[in-house]
């Protein structure tokens, strides 16, 4: 492995430390001083986590906007997401810039806890259980994997090491990690535990958005063309990169 193949490390870019700042300070005071130690109940989660019954009975629609900032007491799970926030994101904030990379993130984390409410009500309907429905959703794994589906998209040729141990392009690793979602949603359904619906959701989402934005731009620019029209467009952003850009990590660990 040459030089220029070796991980280099990356600070957190402006909005991701914001990001990653918010989701700690809330994991903290929120759920573990404020719910765990001061109230020991689940009254933080019972208001702010995703619950399906409690958004369409009760209409909590602020719901699928706050789950997306509680995370588990479990460390590994905060930890893992601010991991991939740092990672993936910081690229993707300098690539877009701070604005849009915030409006993307958002948008995937709103977008997938919309697919989720409307997954637990389809599984209900069919199924007639309600484990889905009133099972609290937290976490920013939605946004998370719309991270994932940008990077594969914009930085698909950058090598990643998979489980640390196989090199692999970002592309192929989106695809695996998309692959392992969906399979694992087809064979435990809504009742594994974790939110695999989500997690796709966040996929699904992301995709949707920046191909709208790319045919957006396309159409209203003079010089549009039909390759235009593809999300090539939202991954130049229209303006020139910085060399240092075109230089990052080319092997993430």
């Amino acid at each position: 492995m040459n030089q220029q193949q070796q991980m280099q490390v990356v600070l957190p870019s402006k909005m991701v430390t914001r990001l990653i700042i918010a989701n700690v300070v809330i994991w903290i005071a929120g759920v573990l001083v404020l719910q765990g130690l001061i109230l020991h109940n689940n009254m933080v989660f019972d208001l702010f986590a995703l619950v399906p019954a409690k958004v369409v009975t009760e209409f909590w629609i602020w719901q699928l906007f706050t789950y997306m900032f509680l995370h588990e007491p479990a460390v590994t799970h905060i930890l893992f997401n601010m991991l991939i926030l740092w990672w993936f994101g910081s690229e993707l904030e300098n690539r877009w810039g701070g604005r849009f990379f915030l409006t993307y993130y958002l948008v995937c984390g709103v977008g997938a806890g919309a697919i989720y409410l409307v997954g637990s009500l389809i599984y209900y309907f069919i199924t007639g259980k309600v484990f889905s429905m009133a099972a609290p959703v937290v976490g920013a794994s939605g946004a998370a994997y719309g991270l994932l589906l940008a990077y594969g998209l914009l930085f698909g040729e950058r090598v990643i090491a998979f489980m640390m141990l196989f090199p692999m392009k970002a592309r192929y690793f989106t695809m695996i990690i998309g692959a392992v979602e969906l399979f694992t949603l087809m064979d435990s359904g809504m009742g594994s535990g974790v939110a695999n619906l989500a997690h796709l959701g966040g996929i699904i989402v992301g995709f949707l958005f920046l191909s709208f934005v790319a045919r957006w731009r396309s159409r209203n620019s003079s010089s549009g063309t039909k390759r235009g029209r593809r999300l090539k467009l939202v991954v130049d952003n229209e303006r020139t990169m910085p060399k240092q850009a075109d230089q990052g990590p080319k092997y993430w660990n």
